[in-house]
């Protein structure tokens, strides 16, 4: 199966879930309607610009690229009633009102701001937006914090969300939230994966700086420390497909593509100890650091990506394959037994039914095929019952992914066996 039918497929395959029709009644407003068919033909556009101006060499743009951290996007911290949860980048885009100061963000609003604030994909953004509000919301509707306190674009109550009560992002382990985090806690260690542990954190600040700073080297490397401190401290470690080859490495990758900051002289970007405090809501006097919750910030002059440089699912998924080649530790499928240092590894044929083994899964991006496939076994039977404007949004929405996601030329993977996960406390969705 190609990605272009494994997106039609995941979160992706609507066609294949059911939630009561009655409920939803096709009932997203025409003004939804009308954005989401925005969206998609943003996406398209923007996939024929890639590929026409492929060869065009872009440069650093400082009235482009600035963005504005005054008017209506001056910082403001969060009130006691505003959600806000375990991506820093989500959370200071709220806290500068580029996503709803609430912390109740929709699709739309998620998908075009990562795009314009941050410079990732509108692909990408999109991708991740959609499985955000499946996995944690109401289809338009998502949490980036904990439960919300009133019902979505669809008029579910709290106890009518999709995949049961809508929990937000706070509540996603497995889903969006995982173990070996760069800068949070194992669920299962703590029971906490929202607050910043601040051991990680200067541990981070204490890696040898590569030619970027706080770059892709550095995160390489330490990504591999905190997965080795993962399996030995925390009994219910868990790596799954998805989690393992596609949300974790999002977490390293994107803290330093979309937080470096850009200049003329260095447009690729350069990320500082500074500049990571602020995305992080830290701040130090005299040598001692305090996390604020919840007060991440842009820092002052901050200059995004460069225009037309989007980070989008291919470059996403080539850095992913090719860190995990370089560090085959990390392509260790499996986990904990119930205390530390039991990893046990689940074989990717067994899993697979013998379409991808060990050789295979090395061998162009079968490895995020996997994770994509996982995201299938992930999404619940939810939306088989869609009907009217619900069903055309997301039609639009999956069937405008399909033309990137088919460059990852997956193969076709039948058979998912879960059952080899349940060796696996926490392995929870077993993903």
């Amino acid at each position: 199966m190609r990605v272009s039918v494994l997106c039609s497929a995941t979160l992706f395959s609507w066609a294949t879930f059911a939630f009561p029709a009655n409920l939803l009644n096709g009932d997203i407003s025409e003004a939804t309607l009308a954005e989401i068919t925005s969206l998609t033909q943003k996406i398209t556009r923007d996939l024929e610009a890639q590929r026409q101006g492929s060869h065009v060499k872009r440069s650093f743009n400082a009235e482009a690229q600035r963005i504005d951290t005054t008017g209506e996007h001056r910082y403001i911290k969060p009130g006691p009633n505003d959600l806000r949860g375990p991506c820093p980048g989500l959370n200071v885009m709220a806290n500068h009102g580029y996503l709803p100061r609430n912390g109740m963000s929709t699709i739309l609003q998620t998908a075009t701001a990562s795009n314009e604030v941050f410079g990732m994909g509108i692909d990408l953004s999109t991708f991740l937006s959609v499985y955000a509000a499946v996995m944690a919301g109401d289809l338009t509707t998502f949490s980036i914090g904990g439960k919300p306190k009133s019902s979505g674009l669809l008029g579910l109550t709290s106890s009518l969300g999709l995949t049961g009560a809508p929990q937000g992002l706070s509540a996603s382990h497995n889903r969006f939230e995982h173990d070996a985090s760069p800068t949070r806690d194992d669920l299962y260690s703590t029971g906490d994966t929202d607050s910043l542990n601040m051991d990680y954190f200067k541990q981070l600040l204490s890696m040898p700086l590569g030619p970027n700073g706080i770059d892709d080297s550095v995160f390489a490397a330490y990504r591999v420390e905190r997965v080795r401190h993962s399996i030995a401290t925390n009994g219910h470690y868990f790596a799954g497909p998805l989690t393992f080859f596609a949300l974790n490495p999002a977490t390293y990758q994107f803290t330093y593509r979309f937080y470096a900051n850009h200049t003329a002289e260095n447009p690729v970007g350069y990320l500082d100890a500074q500049t990571l405090m602020a995305f992080q809501g830290v701040t130090e006097e005299n040598g001692e650091y305090k996390w604020n919750p919840g007060q991440e910030t842009f820092p002052e002059n901050w200059y995004r990506r460069v225009i037309g440089d989007d980070y989008g699912i291919v470059p996403f998924t080539a850095e992913a394959v090719s860190i995990e080649l370089a560090n085959p530790e990390l392509i260790r499928l499996g986990g904990n037994t119930g205390e530390p240092n039991t990893f046990t590894g689940v074989d990717v044929d067994d899993l697979t039914g013998n379409v991808l083994n060990a050789q295979t899964l090395l061998e162009g991006n079968n490895l995020m095929c996997l994770a994509f496939s996982a995201a299938l076994e992930a999404s619940p039977d939810i939306l088989g019952g869609l009907v009217g404007n619900v069903l055309l949004a997301v039609e639009k929405l999956t069937g405008a992914l399909e033309p990137v996601l088919a460059l990852l030329n997956c193969p076709q993977i039948t058979k998912f066996d879960t059952t080899l996960f349940k060796a696996f406390p926490g392995a929870g969705s077993g993903l």
